[in-house]
């Protein structure tokens, strides 16, 4: 803990209750890290205890984040033509991808939001999505600041190693935008494809891969959203706790 840490959980305390950060407290005792954790949660490094063990959520099961998959899924058409236009016209603004454990030069990004802001420069080459993005995630407070938003293309032949990502409370949605045949994913134990013009949600704490064994690029947009179990003063102080620790590990 940080002056700033501790002077941030404070106010939150003041204004929210005593008791309204006890799960993030909990999270960050060494000896109760592993005590939350689904087996295939193992490799995650921070567990944040009462978040329902579920792999795949129902996109259409939570309140909160209905309005974005809503706007999304009737825009699918406008947002796939301008990505496609986007990909033909301005490949060189697509980027190797940088995972925190790996950098792929066969999974492709075109990012809309990073580092805690829309990206503007992405407005003009995927105006649709970058507007439904703003209203319905950024706006909203819906996306998770710490994370990201971007077009997902893994090229025909790529793979992302199975892995977990670094926390439970953030959750991961995708828009199926062009799907080949031969190309899935796995969350946990369970195996699924994509339907364009269709979301995915799942908990990507949970052991995941994903791969394109078809003959033309694969392409999902991705936004990072909190967890719908968290809660409003959660949201705040992880935020700055996570921005600390990275800050100090960097």
């Amino acid at each position: 803990m940080t002056p700033e840490i501790d002077a941030c959980f404070a106010a939150l305390r003041a204004e929210h209750g005593a008791d309204s950060l006890d799960r993030v407290e909990e999270m960050l005792q060494p000896r109760r890290r592993s005590e939350h954790r689904h087996p295939l949660q193992a490799a995650a490094k921070w567990v944040l205890p009462g978040i329902p063990q579920l792999p795949w959520h129902d996109p259409y099961g939570h309140p909160e984040i209905l309005p974005l998959v809503k706007a999304l899924e009737a825009a699918h058409p406008e947002i796939k033509a301008d990505q496609e236009r986007a990909w033909a016209s301005s490949r060189e603004r697509f980027s190797d991808y940088e995972h925190y454990l790996v950098r792929q030069r066969d999974w492709q990004a075109l990012y809309l939001y990073r580092d805690g802001r829309l990206a503007e420069e992405a407005a003009p080459l995927a105006p649709t999505a970058y507007a439904v993005m703003e209203e319905h995630a950024v706006g909203t407070g819906l996306i998770c600041p710490l994370l990201e938003s971007h077009f997902s293309t893994l090229l025909p032949g790529a793979a992302i190693a199975p892995h977990c990502d670094l926390w439970n409370f953030s959750i991961n949605l995708h828009l199926a935008i062009d799907i080949p045949d031969g190309a899935g994913i796995r969350v946990a134990d369970e195996t699924r494809s994509w339907e364009e013009g269709k979301c995915l949600l799942f908990d990507y704490s949970f052991e995941h891969e994903a791969w394109n064994d078809g003959d033309r690029t694969r392409t999902c947009l991705l936004a990072d959203l909190w967890h719908p179990d968290t809660t409003l003063p959660e949201r705040a102080a992880l935020t700055v706790l996570m921005t600390e620790i990275q800050r100090m590990m960097a």
